[in-house]
């Protein structure tokens, strides 16, 4: 196995030190929630709404710049943000809807976040087992491990809350990293190399169900990584995938150690309102399990977007892999009803 070490990054931060801060929240003005609601309104007089929306329709011609300082920290820097003070209880839900899409074609250009093609998609409960191999976790109310998404930068609105519980939970996977070149660069070694993971019935019609990446790639100065440990364990089922060995699932075991510590992991409570942005190369995130309201119109709700960025740079071939796979079905799969 190559030998690793740590690497020097703006990303590399702890959870017991982010809880003695709050300059990872950026609080909205109120002339930046005025400017908001015009670039809405100026959407809305041109008969557009939603994912119609283009970043031309949706002027903002102070808080752009602050935007753009945003989008750089979570390309360059610490590598997440919690933007706090929106008011989403006073829009409809569609109207909070396009103003999130609004904001984040600011930020960056959408990915589909699945092989329906969504590119706004909704965090709540349907109802559906993780059990399901076809099921994605934010279709359930179970509690998520940490993990990553499928693209450059991942974001939330939160538009209703949970009764309890519900927590959004994040983990420098920089810190992670560097943690094991000090104490076990063999299991880190065996993260450069790949796993294979589960599609869940996301391939493109006639390829494997499953693929291979490795956890983290430094590619040009830069660390990336991906991880979805319950995807890695389910690619199990299927009979052409190599067993996991003993060593691997140390490897595993030892990485899932350091995001639940409570020395690296940040926990924050998604206010309504609250939008939740994160550089999905460096950071792991995951939720608590919650408890939902027995009201359909105050069960928890989340919108998301995934986003790509010119400020990453380069992404290595897996990456960019991931990407086009996700753009062919964007183009290519059926459109399935909504799940209500």
């Amino acid at each position: 196995m190559k030998k690793v070490a740590a690497v020097s990054s703006k990303a590399d931060w702890r959870g017991r030190d982010m809880r003695q801060t709050e300059d990872w929240i950026y609080h909205l003005s109120s002339s930046e929630i005025r400017e908001i609601d015009a670039a809405l309104r100026h959407a809305k007089s041109k008969g557009l709404s939603g994912i119609q929306v283009a970043r031309q329709d949706f002027p903002l011609p102070t808080f752009a710049a602050t935007i753009d300082k945003i989008t750089d920290e979570l390309a360059n820097g610490r590598g997440f943000i919690l933007i706090r003070g929106f008011p989403a209880q006073d829009y409809s839900k569609e109207d909070a809807g396009t103003i999130f899409w609004g904001l984040g074609t600011h930020i960056g250009r959408p990915w589909p976040q699945n092989a329906q093609g969504d590119v706004l998609g909704d965090v709540r409960d349907t109802g559906r087992s993780i059990l399901d191999h076809t099921v994605r976790g934010y279709q359930t109310r179970v509690a998520l491990p940490f993990h990553t998404d499928g693209s450059d930068l991942v974001g939330l609105l939160c538009l209703r809350s949970a009764k309890s519980g519900g927590l959004s939970s994040i983990v420098s996977s920089v810190a992670c990293h560097n943690e094991l070149a000090r104490t076990r660069p063999d299991l880190l070694a065996r993260h450069y190399e790949p796993f294979y993971y589960d599609w869940r019935g996301e391939q493109e019609p006639g390829t494997k169900p499953y693929y291979a990446a490795p956890t983290f790639t430094l590619h040009q100065g830069r660390l990336f990584n991906r991880y979805i440990r319950g995807y890695i364990d389910s690619a199990q089922r299927i009979a052409e995938v190599p067993r996991l060995t003993a060593f691997e699932r140390e490897a595993l075991d030892a990485l899932d150690a350091l995001t639940v510590n409570e020395e690296f992991r940040l926990d924050m409570e998604l206010r309504v309102g609250d939008m939740q942005f994160i550089n999905n190369y460096v950071t792991f995130h995951s939720r608590t399990d919650y408890v939902d309201h027995e009201e359909d119109d105050k069960k928890r709700h989340l919108k998301r977007l995934w986003l790509a960025t010119d400020k990453i740079g380069e992404r290595p071939a897996a990456f960019q892999d991931r990407g086009y796979d996700m753009n062919w079905w964007s183009q290519n799969a059926p459109k399935l009803p909504a799940v209500k």
